[in-house]
């Protein structure tokens, strides 16, 4: 069974920084696409950043320059490093993974429970 477990969420001042770190377990084979997504309440959840298996990657506009995505493919783990945050990053922040395979199983698509990031003075 595949399981992403996120970690590194909290509560931070603005101009802070924190770092996520979501790794994903199980006999998984080659993760295409690994990423971030955030929900914050009232509002759809959004993508933040995704990386592919080769390095490549991709940012929402508003975090872009000051957020950081980064990948280990060998653990099957990713890394969100923010900085410079903002009271309107505050959100459930997700980690997805896409398009890969686990103990015979295809998976398009697989989430974590989410980590709380709180940007408040």
């Amino acid at each position: 069974q595949v399981q992403l477990v996120e970690s590194g969420g909290g509560l931070v001042q603005p101009g802070g920084s924190l770092r996520l770190s979501c790794a994903a377990s199980g006999s998984i084979f080659s993760i295409d696409l690994m990423g971030w997504y955030r929900q914050a309440p009232g509002k759809q959840r959004e993508l933040v950043a995704t990386v592919t298996s080769g390095g490549s990657t991709r940012y929402v506009d508003s975090v872009r320059g000051r957020f950081t995505i980064s990948r280990d493919n060998a653990k099957n783990t990713i890394y969100l490093q923010m900085n410079s945050l903002k009271p309107e990053d505050t959100a459930v922040y997700y980690c997805n993974a896409e398009r890969f395979w686990s103990g015979g199983t295809y998976y398009a698509s697989a989430w974590g429970q989410g980590t709380q990031v709180t940007v408040s003075s």
